[in-house]
């Protein structure tokens, strides 16, 4: 058996996070079979490597990059500059060993989910959906609403982060690419968040 250790896709904009599990998740007979991708399996820590997660029918990629597990001091000490107040108190917490996405998660892959552009693509090359296409239609229920203006805001869409979306987006996005890729996608924890962030540093910044 692998085993599966938590790695998360950053979606944008108030640390709407997106992460998946190492390693191929495990399946019954009737599951849909993972799209493979060697480096993405990890029996060990030492093992992860970086891996480029593919969305399937499109262009859209995504780099997943290794953060090694570890305890750090959460928050922030009383004595620090411009601390907020839901800063305290600071604990020790442990995180084990996980894959974050190297960059944000941009519109090109957002929307893929978001607008069907991949059933769009596979009618277009009239390509049968297959099993993982198939098991991921439940998550294109719950779909945004329909932008009634440029959720960019005039920031960019190619290659750009996504930004704008609800939590709950974010969520069935990170379901939606479980299903369509085998790996398990979800959004970190905040101490997951804050662990990367720091970057084994302890002071407010990691620069």
């Amino acid at each position: 058996m692998r085993i599966q250790r938590p790695a998360f896709l950053l979606i944008a904009n108030a640390a709407v996070i997106c992460c998946l599990a190492g390693g191929e998740t495990a399946r019954a007979g009737d599951e849909p079979e993972i799209i493979q991708i060697p480096e993405s399996i990890a029996k060990s820590a030492k093992e992860m490597k970086p891996y480029t997660e593919v969305v399937e029918h499109t262009r859209a990629t995504i780099d997943m990059v290794p953060i090694p597990g570890g305890e750090f001091m959460m928050g922030s000490p009383m004595n620090e500059a411009n601390r907020g107040p839901g800063e305290s108190p600071q604990h020790a917490v442990t995180i084990d060993p996980f894959w974050m996405a190297k960059h944000e998660t941009a519109w090109d892959a957002f929307e893929v989910w978001m607008f069907d552009l991949d059933i769009q693509r596979r009618k277009l090359k009239k390509l049968e959906p297959n099993s993982r296409d198939k098991a991921a239609d439940e998550f294109q229920i719950s779909q945004p609403t329909p932008p009634y203006t440029d959720m960019t805001f005039g920031m960019g869409k190619t290659g750009y982060p996504a930004i704008s979306m609800t939590q709950l987006g974010a969520k069935v996005f990170c379901q939606w690419l479980t299903t369509k890729t085998g790996r398990y996608y979800r959004l970190p924890t905040e101490a997951e968040w804050e662990y990367a962030c720091r970057a084994g540093t302890k002071t407010a910044y990691h620069f």
